[in-house]
């Protein structure tokens, strides 16, 4: 026992003393730049607290169906669902690499029945006076093996590293999940209320050509206009109408879109939300933060950086491979021929000792495995510097688009208003018999073109909006505190009860 004592002492002092082998993960962020080369007046840099801007950025809208909408999505998501899983899934698997560092075995036993042949016992055929055993009996036999597995290069050491990397990837992966989400439901909710806003414009044109259709007939009839000025009326009001089944297409998709994030059935939110409402005011300060600030606010930036560490301590999982794995073996039981008579002192054993194992042979093997885990380290290292700068893209498209589509918008208004006394004028010109009824009619096509045109400008501001905190990153954090399993159990149309009947 002295002697397995120190056998023990040995293998730990030495398991202990070795580093793992490959590389050492150190985090090197690209280098970012000072500020947004797309800033312009009204959206500000520098530190903010981050409860004001980020964490509820929708709130800014103050359009409390908006609020409803985000705070049930984040309940009943099933890309939440999927992606709170994998977190589980990831969990699980850096569990299993950390049990690899204890050893493995177990209580086992055995019952066997044999018969011998007279051929195959000792001694036969001149052989010498020995006790032969039985031709026919039970051997019964019950013990305890285990083996243990030391971990002197850090194979599994890096192993679990590469486990923990994964777990912190897949959370990361469901705080981006939880973004786009957020970002998702503001798009289409705006984008739903934008078209609203287009349909009530294409309406009130319809109605105005409808009416001018049948003033000029009574007109025609009166031959006050001529017939080419009643055609051009009646062809305004065709266009009109066609315009109609398009933004109703789209209205629908934009309901039916949002019901899927919020886990229910597509047609589920049409009676809540078929009703038009105001399309939400974007406030006149906005703030972006710095460019550096990405690295820590947007999950798919961590994730892929989580990636980079993983990929960095597979290499040197696939390293340890190119030496020796040493282990420690040992079992004790008892073995008897008669169930009854099993005891300690008619048939007990046991044993003790280590052993090694080296693949000597497959070292090219080995070599381009270690290759292979070393190109999917670059590949991810140039993935994660490709994540950054597709960050920096999407911000800089946001505040541009927040900033052109505010100078659109203050030109449309001035286009509306002047295309509206255009019409009071062609009108007034038309009563006085000094311009023919095509002028009034080319006036009311400038005028509601132009209103079209403003409301979508407005529209493509409050969707700039929504794309610029998506891709700050924002939405995330005011969630980091509450228990996941409040927001991504499942709760939706199907139960997890289903699934444990089977």
């Amino acid at each position: 026992m002295k002697r397995i004592r120190l056998l023990l002492y040995a293998w730990l002092m030495l398991a202990g003393a070795c580093a793992p082998v490959g590389p050492d993960y150190r985090r090197m962020d690209p280098s970012m730049p000072s500020t947004f080369g797309s800033l312009e007046k009204g959206i500000s840099t520098g530190e903010e607290p981050e409860k004001r801007f980020l964490s509820s950025w929708w709130q800014m809208l103050q359009d409390p169906a908006l609020d409803r909408l985000i705070e049930n999505a984040v309940k009943s998501n099933l890309d939440l669902r999927i992606a709170w899983a994998r977190v589980q899934q990831a969990r699980a698997l850096a569990g299993i690499s950390a049990s690899n560092l204890l050893p493995e075995g177990g209580p086992q036993g055995s019952y066997e029945a044999y018969r011998r042949s007279d051929s195959a016992l000792p001694g036969r055929g001149g052989g010498t006076s020995t006790t032969l055993p039985q031709r026919r009996g039970d051997l019964y036999q019950v013990g305890f093996d285990a083996s243990w597995e030391i971990d002197i290069f850090g194979g599994v050491r890096r192993e679990i590293e590469a486990a923990e990397a994964n777990l912190d990837a897949s959370e990361e992966a469901l705080r981006d999940a939880l973004v786009t989400l957020q970002g998702e439901v503001a798009r289409n909710y705006v984008d739903l209320r934008g078209q609203q806003l287009r349909m009530e414009i294409a309406q009130k044109e319809l109605e105005a050509w409808r009416t001018n259709v049948v003033m000029a007939e009574s007109r025609f009839r009166a031959g006050l206009v001529s017939q080419l000025e009643l055609a051009r009326a009646q062809g305004e009001v065709s266009i009109a109408e066609s315009r109609i089944p398009a933004l109703e297409k789209s209205i629908l998709a934009a309901v039916h879109r949002l019901g899927v994030f919020l886990g229910l059935d597509p047609t589920s939110l049409v009676p809540e939300l078929s009703r038009a409402s105001a399309l939400p005011e974007i406030p006149d300060s906005l703030h972006a933060g710095l460019p550096s600030e990405l690295l820590r606010r947007r999950p798919d930036i961590r994730k892929a950086e989580r990636e980079v560490a993983a990929a960095t301590a597979r290499v040197g999982v696939s390293t340890a491979d190119l030496f020796p794995r040493f282990s420690l073996t040992g079992s004790f039981g008892y073995m008897d021929d008669d169930l009854d008579s099993l005891s300690w002192d008619a048939g007990h054993f046991w044993r003790i000792g280590p052993a090694f194992r080296w693949p000597i042979l497959n070292f090219k093997r080995i070599l381009s495995a270690i290759d292979a885990s070393k190109a999917v380290r670059d590949e991810s290292l140039a993935r994660y510097e490709k994540v950054v700068l597709t960050s920096l893209e999407e911000v800089e498209n946001a505040l541009v688009t927040l900033s052109r589509e505010k100078r659109i918008a203050e030109a449309l208004v001035e286009a509306v208003q002047a295309n509206d006394s255009a019409l009071k004028i062609a009108k007034e010109l038309y009563r006085a018999g000094a311009q023919s009824y095509l002028a009034v009619l080319d006036a009311e096509t400038a005028l509601y073109n132009a209103q079209d045109q403003l409301a979508q400008s407005r529209l493509n501001r409050a969707l700039g909006f929504v794309s610029l905190y998506k891709a700050l990153g924002g939405g995330w954090q005011d969630i980091e505190g509450r228990p996941e399993a409040e927001h991504w159990k499942p709760t939706g149309m199907l139960h997890r009860s289903a699934f444990e009947q089977e």
